[in-house]
């Protein structure tokens, strides 16, 4: 968790707005939320899609929760 806590927070909301939300219209993962959701997020590239954008959001929660910790 060090890790976390020493990735500037200006980093994590970069990514999370280049990254986490590209292509911009509609979001990428928007997309992947709703096909995870209703159950047809099955190929594995969908997967590793849902992963690659959604690992600044997770990123960013992360990061929230230890600032608040501490």
């Amino acid at each position: 968790m060090s890790f976390i806590d020493e990735m500037p927070f200006s980093l994590i909301l970069i990514a999370c707005l280049t990254l986490g939300l590209a292509p911009f219209a509609p979001p990428h993962i928007w997309e992947k939320l709703v096909m995870l959701a209703s159950g047809t997020l099955v190929k594995p590239v969908d997967i590793f899609d849902l992963l690659l954008h959604g690992a600044p959001w997770i990123l960013l929660i992360l990061k929230l929760v230890r600032l608040k910790r501490a």
